[in-house]
């Protein structure tokens, strides 16, 4: 199979220290565009649900000094009556925050542990802001897959963010 871009490859600017040698589809270069093929969440009774729909819109950019920044939307969520952002309903902007999730900062790998290590630098969740987020990552056919863990705040649940490279 030929990609125009490698989808898998060693990029010592993201690794963080020395790591032992490991085959080069267990490391990713993250620098580059990505666009999102899937979001959803897993409940701690096993079941499946999508805060972001079944077709979510998303897109992650990465640069060479591994600065970030990240959206994700639900889509159709709804426009407000009052066509103004400031007079907007309870439900309307409760709409808008949970139908979407945006923030930037650096992002690093951690091949040894095989965790993607976001410090986030603004988020439009403000409780994420000046931390550090922890993922665990997969990287296979050309999809980056990462786990946002369960915390006490998300009742067990634990979401799913699956993203595809853009050829340039």
């Amino acid at each position: 199979m030929s990609y125009r871009v490698p989808f898998a490859c060693i990029a010592a600017s993201l690794l963080a220290g020395a790591a032992p040698a490991q085959s080069p589809e267990s490391l990713v270069s993250l620098q580059g565009t990505w666009e999102m093929v899937s979001a959803y969440e897993i409940k701690a009774d096993g079941t499946r649900s999508t805060n972001y729909g079944e077709h979510p819109l998303g897109l992650l950019t990465v640069d060479a000094a591994h600065r970030y920044n990240m959206q994700i939307f639900r889509v159709g969520r709804p426009a407000f009556a009052s066509g103004d952002k400031a007079r907007g309903t309870p439900e309307e902007y409760r709409q808008a925050v949970v139908g979407s999730s945006t923030h930037f900062g650096t992002v690093t790998i951690d091949s040894a542990k095989h965790q993607l290590v976001f410090d986030v630098k603004a988020a439009s969740f403000p409780n994420w802001e000046g931390k550090r987020q922890v993922r665990d990552y997969t990287f296979k056919d050309g999809l980056l897959s990462y786990a946002v863990p369960a915390s006490a705040s998300s009742s067990g649940i634990v979401a799913y963010s699956i993203w595809r490279r853009v050829a340039p």
